[in-house]
Parts: C-alpha cells; structure tokens; sequence
C-alpha cells in the first residue's frame, strides 16, 4: 500500500502537461530523411508539447535504428518497428492507437509535406468546430511542385474514384498529410480497413458520422532523398480499399480479390490442359494433374502478390506457405466435386449445381488459407 506521502512524491515527479500533439510518421527505408524530418519539428512545434512516433515496416537500410538513437537523446523520439508486416495505412492506425495524445498529425517522412503548417492546422483544430484539418494540394494555394502530367492524371483519377465511398466533399481526399482529434479517430477505428496506402480516405469513409473538416493548402515538396514509393502495388491495394469500404459489408475485399485470382487461375488451368493433351497429346489424367497444380502455384503466387501482399510470404516461409495452399485448394476442389455432384444427383439444373459447388470450394479455400497460410 502506498502511504498519502510517497503518493504525494510520485505525483509531485509527473509532467506538469502530458503530450499535446503526436506526429505519426510511417516509414520504408526513409533513413536520409529521418533526422532532417527531426530537426525541422523541434522548429516548428517549439511552443507545443509534441512527440514524433516513426512506425518503421523494418527498413533494410536501418531506420528504426537511428530513430532509436536519436530517442536516446530526445525523449519525443518515439520508434515502433513492425515485423513482416507492410502498409502505410495500418502503420499508421498502431502510431495513432500507440498515442495518448488530442491531437494527432499524420505525414510522411519523406519531406514533402510542408510540416511548418503543424502549428496552424493545430490552432485550427483547437478553436474551430472541426475534427480533421487537411493539408491539400489542390485547395487554392496549393500545387503539386515537378509531377509530371501522368501522375498527375493518375491522382486525378484516384480522387474521382474516391467519391465512391466517401461522406464528404474534400478537394484532395488523397492527402497523406492531416491533423485529427482523437476522438475522431476513435470513433472510426472499429470499420477501419486498413488497406492500402490512402488512410485519410479510409477515415473518412469508416467514420460512424461525417467528419467536419477545414484544409489548408500547401504545395507538395520534391523528395530529396530515398526512392519512391509509388507503384502498381500501391494503385491495387486502393482499389481494394475501395471496394472494401463499398462492399465490405457484404464481401470482404480479400474475398473478392480471391475469387478474382481464382478466375485468373480457371484461365491458366484450361490453357495448360488444351496445350498438354491437344497439342503434345499426352493422357488427360496426366494433363489434367499438371493444369491444376499449375493453376494452384499461379493462384498461389498471385494471392501472395496482390490478395495478401501487407503480409505476403518469403523465402521458406513462401515455400510452406505454396505446400499448405495447395493442400487446402485440393480439399476444397473435392469439395467443389462432391457438392455439386449431390446436388446434380438431386436433380438440381446441372448449372447451378456447377455454381454451387464452385461457391462452396472457393469459401473453404479462402477461409482456411486466410486463416492457415496467411495467417497475420
């Protein structure tokens, strides 16, 4: 039991104010960027209680690393390094959940977000009836520096695309850089996909009640150091997001994404079967074995890729992972088979029982590998 006097000691060694804005960096190999990003917020935030919490992906180049050795030094250097795990967006919900903060900043650590607007877009959210402020590069104002008129098309479209999912009419709904309240963030934590690299959409699109927001311009900075991470990875993970966030409710995205990758794989096996037993004539049963694990290898390989690429296999775990797909992809054809057999004995329209099957086969797959081959 801890007497009134010792009680009245540790409170008397507490902080006279706690955090009052957390800064989310999630970073990829952003080592050259790291302590530039440091120094530029110990000047702009200099009259706020703040911290900085890199969530680093595991960086091959050392990241998490130097921002632990800067926290050595500076207490409001945080670091959260994920392992075998990848994603802007989820990154960025374990920084924020990982905050005790009001207020919370999200940004990129690659210097192209203009952080000397932190303190305005603060003020902003503290005396306005407001939960985000968003820092916009294409409110009046602002700009989008040397892209080329291909990305910029490409944002555009993105941000056409956008308005499919979301509750609020925001001029860049694809800005990685915003302040928001906790509660805000909260609240829309529990529909939060987490997909992807766009997580200012998933907010929004995940928030139990429209999201009052102001923005603020500023124009989008040229990376110095570092590569980009933009990709056609990066343009599938949002349309996952997008479907997600539109018919997630109904069919999980990686669901959909799956039979996709299934559909792509039917493709494959019936291509192999005609070359095999058409064109080199060899026996069907021989034919037909190598059409379906080559089809299983290509669905493998392609969920690895797209459907499951924020937790995607490698090097042994890649080749167990093959071994158990595959196992699981036969008991479900078996599945298939024997499904659509009763049903075709019961005297079921031979289509039908052909979709049902089908159906059946590809929700055991997706499921026990989901939750056995991919398990996160």
């Amino acid at each position: 039991m801890i007497s009134a006097t010792e009680l009245q000691k540790l409170e008397a060694q507490q902080p006279s104010q706690g955090v009052e804005l957390s800064v989310i960096v999630p970073t990829f190999n952003e080592r050259d960027n790291v302590a530039e990003l440091v120094r530029r917020l110990r000047c702009c935030l200099a009259a706020v209680h703040w911290e900085v919490i890199f969530v680093d992906d595991s960086s091959p180049d050392g990241t998490a690393k130097l921002v632990r050795d800067i926290g050595r030094q500076d207490s409001r250097v945080r670091c959260i390094q994920r392992i075998a795990r990848r994603g802007l967006s989820s990154a960025t919900i374990e920084g924020m959940l990982a905050s005790s903060a009001p207020y919370i900043a999200v940004m990129d650590g690659d210097l192209q977000h203009d952080e000397s607007l932190l303190p305005l877009m603060l003020t902003t959210l503290e005396t306005e009836q407001t939960d985000v402020v968003i820092g916009s590069r294409y409110a009046i104002g602002g700009g989008v520096s040397a892209w080329d008129q291909t990305r910029v098309v490409i944002s555009q479209l993105a941000t056409l695309l956008s308005r499919t999912v979301l509750k609020a009419d925001i001029s860049d709904p694809m800005s990685g850089f915003f302040l928001i309240r906790r509660e805000a963030i909260e609240a829309s934590v529990p529909n939060l996909s987490g997909i992807g690299f766009k997580i200012l959409v998933d907010l929004f699109a995940s928030s139990p009640r429209p999201l009052k927001f102001s923005e603020v311009p500023y124009e989008f900075r040229t990376r110095v150091a570092g590569e980009s991470k933009l990709d056609s990875q990066v343009a599938w993970n949002y349309l996952m997001l997008l479907l997600d966030k539109r018919f997630g409710h109904i069919v999980p995205a990686r669901l959909a994404a799956f039979c996709l990758v299934g559909g792509i794989g039917v493709v494959i096996h019936f291509t192999v079967l005609a070359v095999l037993l058409k064109q080199l004539g060899l026996s069907f049963v021989f034919s037909q074995s190598i059409a379906t694990l080559t089809a299983m290898t290509s669905n493998f390989v392609f969920n690895n890729i797209f459907t499951y690429r924020d937790i995607r296999l490698k090097a042994w775990q890649w080749i167990s992972g093959w071994g158990s797909f595959t196992l699981v992809c036969g008991v479900g054809a078996l599945a298939n088979v024997g499904m659509a057999s009763y049903l075709n004995d019961s005297a079921t329209n031979w289509g039908l029982a052909a979709f049902a099957g089908i159906l059946v086969g590809s929700v055991w797959n997706y499921t026990v590998t989901k939750n056995y081959t991919w398990k996160s």
